[in-house]
């Protein structure tokens, strides 16, 4: 953290430091994922862990969008639970997320039941949520700029899937096609709104302290998904079982 004012360009060049270092296209499961190291179970389980942090977006949202001060911060934020939610059913990305795990071959009902989740996964996201709801303004609007680091990712996640996987087609992927636009103009305006408004040291540093969160949140999802179904392939008592899942063994 720093312990000087700094100025609008070197904040961002400081998140963008942290995007860097801990930005979770790091960790290894990613890494298997894009690389086609993983079983089909093993993918299953990442989608259906995934789920539950999409679903989780727009009620994350909507608890800041009920704390914003002024119709055209709330315009703003708005947008982003249409895109999640949709303006119908079976529109917006949540619903393009089941249609992935649909793809994947997993019952829809029991993704939404979310009764397989890993603890970790439940864990994380909840405290995402958490942090959302109970921190400042400014440090809530600071977690969403992971979204600076999404396209490329994204970019990585749908080539390296479709490339490796015969299971996996461009329409299982559908969800993330949008999210190519939609994450620029989230971030673009979230970090416009920080370098404006983080105007004091102590500012600067909840800022700077919030996205490592955010970050350390998708990490830790990882983790999770790594050790339970990767190594040591420990799954814990109720978490989705794979088909194909070996105790002990990597795909």
């Amino acid at each position: 953290m720093t312990d000087r004012l700094l100025s609008p360009e070197d904040l961002e060049a400081a998140l963008r430091a942290i995007g860097a270092e801990r930005y979770h296209n790091l960790h290894p499961f990613h890494r298997a994922l894009h690389d086609g190291k993983l079983s089909k179970g093993q993918v299953q389980a990442w989608a259906l862990n995934r789920y539950y942090y999409q679903a989780s977006i727009p009620a994350k949202d909507a608890t800041l969008l009920a704390r914003l001060p002024t119709a055209e911060l709330r315009r703003e934020w708005r947008r982003r639970l249409i895109d999640h939610d949709g303006t119908e059913p079976g529109t917006g990305g949540v619903a393009r997320w089941l249609k992935l795990t649909d793809g994947l071959g997993l019952d829809r009902s029991y993704v939404e039941s979310l009764e397989g989740l890993l603890p970790g996964t439940r864990f994380a996201v909840e405290a995402y949520v958490h942090f959302v709801r109970e921190r400042s303004i400014l440090e809530a609007i600071a977690s969403s700029l992971t979204e600076l680091f999404s396209p490329t990712i994204i970019s990585e996640r749908v080539s390296g899937m479709l490339r490796n996987y015969a299971f996996v087609t461009e329409e299982t992927l559908a969800y993330f096609a949008p999210r190519l636009t939609q994450a620029p103009q989230d971030s673009a305006f979230a970090l416009g709104y920080v370098k404006e408004h983080a105007r004091t040291v102590e500012q600067q540093q909840a800022v700077l302290g919030a996205l490592k969160f955010k970050c350390n949140v998708l990490w830790s999802m990882l983790d999770a998904l790594d050790y339970a179904y990767v190594t040591p392939a420990r799954i814990p008592p109720g978490a989705f079982r794979p088909a194909d899942h070996t105790a002990g063994n990597a795909a």
